[in-house]
């Protein structure tokens, strides 16, 4: 991670309307349904949107009765897709489905873990659970916003939420639900500067206020942009010397599973920290908690932020692993890139006696076996400030600190 002399770093965001995120969207709307009905339920859903189709398949084993089409057309149509948007209609597009069940050689790793088995506990507790999977799963903080998170990420994900409400709330009705935007920041030594480039690519209807020229459209879509999007969002502060691009490639009037199509997991890096920190490469929607490439990154974020919380690093990295069918993490890793306040082995040492990351224990310490998957969907699953969710809160932040006191006491 850069750290010396003057740079740019560059993250970027996508609508709620965008061809992946619907798809994603839809993924955690089944898991939520799931869920609601069967919390042991376990799903491995995934999904493909193009123009007039949306195909859902994947693994779910649930007692649950769930009318999949209709769970589809109520995501599609909360998220504004209608006849409107031309190609791709909630009410008319074909929905599929081909769904088996969970393979029973995965599903009996996770009810009974190899610890467990070793015990002849016969998997009747939470922390029998063993991993669903291997895999390595990461959780970053840093203290650049105030909900610590990298201010790239956090910018482009606050424009696109905020391209998604004046769609929604008639500011500026005829932006369709489609859009990107991108955010590049200056740094100096670490610390953020200012925004060097706004990028917004905004999908709209063919006529505003029946104006149909090429050129006066844009100008009109530049302008409310601007004044309704942008100067909301980014502070003034930071909008020095930037440059802006609003709909760089000329007129959107084109977009969601009509100009391109869909897939579930295709956006990890914009549901995490924007590149900012390093990605396992597993997603996180539509599967289960008992994934943990979804409830160990949440577990990890939740460790980092905490950390970050305490006052113990302005930065924290962390990274955890697993072998399928076993609870005990493989290997736990914390990098505070130079800003920790004690060393990092001492500073993991308390982290491992704060915090469990067997999967079970993860499910249990933050209430994951809920229906609250959709809403992460779009618009990031970390830095919500608009959300309630167990991992973005700073709970155990006062402990880590009085433990590192005390820790310093006793060396």
């Amino acid at each position: 991670m850069l750290s010396k002399g003057k740079y740019l770093f560059t993250s970027e965001s996508v609508t709620e309307g965008h061809p992946d995120k619907i798809c994603d969207q839809v993924s955690d709307s089944i898991l939520d349904a799931v869920l609601a009905q069967d919390p042991m339920g376990r799903v491995a859903c995934e999904c493909l949107a193009t123009t007039g189709l949306l195909f859902v398949t994947g693994e779910i084993t649930t007692t649950a009765i769930i009318d999949y089409p209709s769970v589809v057309r109520k995501t599609l149509a909360e998220i504004g897709y209608n006849q409107d948007c031309g190609g791709f209609d909630a009410e008319s597009c074909s929905v599929q489905t081909a769904i088996n069940k969970q393979s029973p050689d995965i599903s009996g790793a996770v009810n009974t873990s190899v610890e467990t088995r070793n015990e002849d506990d016969n998997g009747k507790s939470e922390e029998s659970t063993g991993a669903g999977d291997q895999g390595l799963m990461f959780g970053f903080a840093c203290n650049e916003t105030k909900e610590l998170m990298p201010l790239p990420i956090s910018l482009a994900q606050k424009l696109s939420r905020r391209l998604t409400e004046v769609r929604k709330n008639g500011t500026l009705p005829y932006l369709r639900p489609d859009g990107k935007t991108q955010v590049t920041v200056e740094y100096e030594n670490g610390k953020p500067l200012r925004v060097e480039t706004i990028v917004v690519s905004a999908h709209h209807s063919v006529s505003i206020n029946g104006v149909t020229d090429n050129d006066e459209v844009q100008k009109i879509i530049t302008r409310d942009i601007m004044e309704h999007v942008i100067k909301v969002v980014v502070p003034h502060e930071l909008l020095s010397d930037t440059r802006f691009f609003i709909n760089p490639s000329g007129k959107f009037t084109v977009g969601g599973p009509q100009g391109d199509a869909g897939l579930t997991g295709r956006k990890i890096i914009v549901d995490t920290y924007g590149g900012y920190a390093r990605h396992g490469g597993g997603a996180f929607s539509g599967k289960d908690p008992t994934k943990v490439d979804r409830s160990a990154c949440y577990a990890a974020r939740y460790v980092a932020k905490n950390v970050v919380a305490s006052g113990l690093a302005d930065k924290c990295e962390v990274q955890v692993s697993y072998a399928i069918g076993v609870a005990t993490p493989t290997s736990v890793m914390l990098d505070t890139f130079g800003t920790g306040k004690i060393s990092e082995e001492s500073l993991l040492k308390i982290v491992k006696e704060h915090f469990d990351l067997r999967p079970g224990a993860i499910i249990n310490a933050l209430h994951l076996r809920r229906p609250i998957y959709k809403q992460t969907a779009a618009y990031g699953h970390f830095g919500r400030d608009d959300l309630d969710l167990p991992w973005e809160k700073t709970d155990k932040a006062e402990s880590l600190k009085k433990s590192a006191e005390h820790f310093a006491l006793s060396v």
